[in-house]
């Protein structure tokens, strides 16, 4: 089900992970309750992702004003990366091609648009970066 699976990983209950296709799992991370995670996602190590977060790797299409959205099928998904010690709040909604820094937290709620780079704490819709945490 999985091109990758870690030691010691937490996947909480009424998680979705669709088909799992693409789908690879650091060691020692945690998926919380509820959580909804689409094909092409690699998780990295120390990752902690809290309830009810959708991380989404593909999109309707939409270009063809002369044919209903619902008939146009999908637009070629784009990975999306999480790297190592993340951690993402509840109901963070993590959009297409994202890549998440290492060491980032994406506060509850947030909708992450664009790439987060390694140690940023970013918050809101749509994300933006508040901080950074200490490095040294």
């Amino acid at each position: 089900m999985f091109s990758k699976f870690g030691e010691n990983v937490n996947i909480e209950h009424g998680v979705d992970l669709g088909t799992g296709q693409e789908v690879e799992i650091g060691n020692n991370s945690v998926i919380g309750i509820n959580c909804r995670i689409a094909v092409h996602v690699r998780i990295h190590d120390y990752v902690l992702i809290g309830p009810e977060v959708i991380i989404i790797s593909q999109n309707h299409a939409f270009s063809d004003t002369q044919t209903p959205i619902c008939l146009q099928g999908f637009e070629p998904s784009k990975p999306v990366i999480i790297e190592d010690d993340v951690w993402i709040g509840a109901r963070a909604i993590i959009l297409p091609g994202v890549i998440i820094g290492r060491g980032a937290v994406v506060g509850a709620g947030s909708v992450v648009t664009k790439d987060i780079p390694p140690y940023a704490v970013v918050c809101g819709n749509p994300a933006k970066i508040l901080k950074y945490r200490k490095t040294d």
